[in-house]
């Protein structure tokens, strides 16, 4: 047998091995409270810095922050799929029409995450960025400050039909979304606290534009709003406009402030979107508004306990998935044993939005290599092929 052909068998030989140890991830490991406190101990205070600076910058980037954790966490689980950039090859999440264009806050992860491999290369995950940014708009507008449990892994897989599979749209009623909310995890309850996210931040005009002029055959104005809210929401969003970037406040009283505004929005008619004001058609979520509005403390208790619970959806720990350099690009490390000639015997490649059982393979000690998604834990720089 040549040496080209062993260097094949070869490589085929660590492709198999190392998918069946991806299945060996660790399922003890848990998310915990301080857990780069020995290996990375400024990292929660690189986050947080850079989220205030962003939001002194530009105050809409808290609520694009916490919306970003939401939409991550929702799509493959809290494990930064949100942040992979779209290639010639494959519409990553952030382009699909459900977060593009109004998704916002990557400029402020970017930057976090420099400075992070910078200090502690290879330490801290993009989800866990991703995670502790969230927590750290929703206290630096005002809500309750919490305790983030860490140790997220970085998922590979970016797709933007996942998006649109599992994010709520602005249309949905009520019992869509408390199904929508089930799906991951999370009670009606829940789900009527998480949408208090609504009282900061803002909406583009082609999210609720349907309650002002084509609400159903019979009437075009959506009679569930209030008549001078929506009077001012017609000058805000004229009829026919063609420009795809208007925008309005969710709680225009306080936009960057996160209080009970949007409960006492929505119980006077006033919420913005469908999905806001449809909680005051069931009872029990109409109680959870009209509780909410009436009690700030209990509602910023609740809303910080909720998004803890939404950051452990569909975690990855311990070996599984991978810490990547750039949050933008999933980096698949590949190991192979190559025969003869001196060869290198690994690879390193980055691949955006790899699926995981994609597995391709090439000759050792050339540029085209073997590609498979495994559960190394370890992320190092980019290997020559040659």
């Amino acid at each position: 047998m040549s040496s080209k052909k062993l260097t094949r068998v070869s490589i085929i030989l660590v492709l198999v091995m190392v998918l069946v140890l991806c299945y060996c991830v660790e399922l003890e490991a848990q998310l915990q409270v301080g857990f780069y406190s020995s290996s990375c101990r400024i990292a929660e205070f690189i986050v947080k810095d850079e989220v205030r600076k962003g939001f002194f910058s530009d105050r809409g980037v808290a609520a694009g922050l916490v919306r970003l954790h939401f939409h991550d966490c929702f799509v493959r689980g809290c494990d930064a799929s949100v942040l992979i950039d779209t290639t010639p090859s494959n519409t990553a999440e952030k382009d699909s029409p459900a977060n593009n264009p109004s998704l916002r806050g990557f400029e402020v992860i970017d930057k976090a995450k420099a400075r992070l491999e910078a200090a502690c290369k290879g330490v801290v995950s993009c989800a866990d960025i991703v995670a502790f940014a969230a927590r750290d708009s929703v206290e630096i507008t005002g809500g309750l400050g919490y305790d983030v449990p860490a140790g997220r892994r970085d998922g590979r897989v970016s797709l933007s039909s996942e998006a649109s599979a599992n994010l709520p749209p602005p249309f949905f009623n009520v019992n869509q979304l408390t199904q929508t909310f089930a799906n991951k995890g999370l009670t009606q309850d829940e789900m009527a606290t998480l949408s208090g996210a609504h009282t900061i931040g803002r909406s583009h005009c082609t999210s609720f534009s349907n309650r002002l002029y084509s609400y159903n055959t019979t009437t075009s104005q959506d009679p569930s709003i209030d008549k001078v809210y929506a009077g001012q929401l017609k000058q805000q969003c004229p009829q026919g406009s063609t420009n795809a970037n208007l925008v309005v406040p969710m709680n225009p009283a306080t936009p960057s402030i996160t209080d009970v505004g949007y409960y006492v929005d929505v119980l006077a008619n006033r919420g913005l979107l469908t999905s806001d004001q449809t909680l005051l058609t069931n009872s029990a979520t109409a109680n959870q508004v009209s509780q909410n509005a009436g009690n700030p403390l209990l509602w910023r208790s609740k809303f910080a306990a909720a998004m803890v619970k939404m950051g452990r959806i569909g975690v990855m720990t311990g070996t599984a998935g991978e810490i990547r350099a750039n949050c933008r690009r999933s980096m698949v490390v590949l190991q192979v044993t190559s025969v003869g000639n001196g060869r290198p015997s690994s690879y390193v490649v980055r691949v955006d939005g790899l699926p995981d059982t994609t597995v391709g393979t090439g000759d050792a000690g050339v540029q085209r290599v073997a590609i498979v998604a495994n559960c190394d834990k370890s992320t190092p720089e980019l290997a020559s092929s040659t």
